[in-house]
């Protein structure tokens, strides 16, 4: 299934060519889709993700995968600092640890990583959520629904060996 994408061009991102795209950061945005799309237009929010998708499966594109997005902070991942540079923003319009992520959800980012997968020869190893990045200062996604979105990952893409 195919999921509409409707592009929202955030003015908060980095112009210069990214680094390589070893991989994605889920986030969940805490607000409604409408409500975020508009506060990530705001060039004083500094914060924007590649992607945000709505209950219903809808995504707002919001930075091209070519720049860098404002969406991981501080953080690291597999030893590597700044994982905006490296990490392509993903986040889902709610709360995880309110909400479960719907059915519709999982289904577009699965949809939308089907795009990049072989592209940028990606496993679920370079998979990873804003909690485990910057730990003890973010919380998303919550647990269990990190463990749901990269079972239905590693499901839809085994790793071939």
């Amino acid at each position: 299934m195919t999921f509409p994408e409707r592009p929202h061009p955030s003015p908060n991102f980095s112009a210069s060519p990214a680094h390589e795209r070893l991989g994605v950061c889920f986030h969940h945005s805490v607000m409604d889709f409408d409500s975020t799309i508009a506060h990530m237009l705001r060039p004083e929010s500094q914060v924007s993700y590649h992607v945000l998708i709505a209950p219903d499966g809808t995504r707002a594109r919001l930075v091209a995968d070519e720049h860098v997005a404002w969406h991981a902070g501080v953080s690291s991942f597999q030893g590597r600092e700044r994982c905006n540079d490296f990490l392509l923003g993903v986040s889902f319009a709610g709360d995880t640890r309110a909400t479960p992520l719907t059915e519709a959800q999982i289904a577009s980012a699965l949809d939308w990583l089907a795009l990049r997968w072989l592209r940028h020869g990606w496993t679920p190893a370079v998979m990873t959520d804003h909690r485990q990045v910057s730990p003890g200062r973010k919380d998303d996604l919550a647990p269990a629904e990190w463990t749901r979105l990269l079972s239905a990952i590693s499901e839809r893409f085994p790793v071939v060996v």
